[in-house]
């Protein structure tokens, strides 16, 4: 069985005192089968040292929610892979919708990041979804295939990423794809992978679930087949997130 992932992505959220107090009173606590099991959570960049001063010697490992498409310079505002990975992270997520609708990161942009982090010796959760109209059309194989098939002109290694597929329309709205939808979306990216990359990659790679995933729906989605862990959002800043490990810990498949 491939290892599971629980990511926590805690967005633009937080504050100071949130970022230690959080780690310490409720990841710190967390319980699971480091051999089964991995849990990686992202603060917001300013926060991340405050998270890993309380993480220290904790099992959970941290995640940047970005990085840089240009190395160490003169890019105000910006934070390198190079920088992230001298700060002792070991991932970055990249691609989430809210950077690609957002702030107009493309396909291409996103490809590129990805590479650079892997240069960089990062670990990526590369995030991909179709939006409300685009699942209403038909397109989810579509869109899901064109923003991998970016990442693959930029990429021959595929052993330090984790595909994350997040319907755009489930994240934050608090709707969820259901069990049935998330697992055939699953199964027809790690098709995908199988066509593209190659049968290893696809048998090995991960990929998570993203979308209004809380305690209440974990325990359900976890036992798909192609379903390899989850990236939270609303949940990871809250005790629920302790639930939504245990499913994983817990689940036999």
């Amino acid at each position: 069985m491939r290892k599971l992932l629980v990511g926590g992505n805690w967005k633009c959220n937080g504050t100071a005192d949130f970022a230690r107090t959080f780690p310490t009173n409720v990841l710190k606590t967390l319980s699971f089968n480091q051999s089964k099991v991995e849990v990686v959570v992202a603060p917001s960049t300013i926060h991340i040292g405050g998270a890993q001063a309380a993480l220290a010697g904790s099992q959970v490992q941290l995640s940047a929610q970005n990085c840089s498409l240009y190395g160490n310079g003169a890019y105000t505002g910006e934070t390198s892979a190079a920088m992230l990975k001298d700060f002792g992270l070991g991932w970055v997520i990249l691609g989430h919708s809210e950077r690609r609708h957002v702030f107009g990161e493309s396909d291409q942009v996103v490809a590129e990041k990805v590479k650079v982090a892997l240069e960089n010796d990062l670990s990526v959760m590369a995030c991909i979804g179709e939006k409300l109209d685009e699942r209403e059309a038909g397109q989810t194989d579509a869109v899901n295939a064109r923003q991998l098939s970016a990442i693959r002109e930029q990429v021959d290694d595929w052993s330090r990423i984790v595909v994350a597929y997040e319907p755009v329309w489930a994240i934050g709205t608090g709707v969820t794809a259901s069990p049935e939808q998330a697992q055939e979306a699953h199964d027809k990216v790690r098709g995908w992978l199988r066509a593209n990359v190659s049968a290893e990659a696809a048998e090995q790679i991960r990929i998570l679930y993203g979308g209004s995933v809380t305690d209440k729906n974990a325990d359900d989605l976890i036992t798909r087949p192609d379903i390899d862990g989850f990236l939270v959002g609303g949940a990871s800043l809250k005790d629920a997130f302790k639930d939504i490990v245990r499913a994983c810990d817990e689940v036999s498949k």
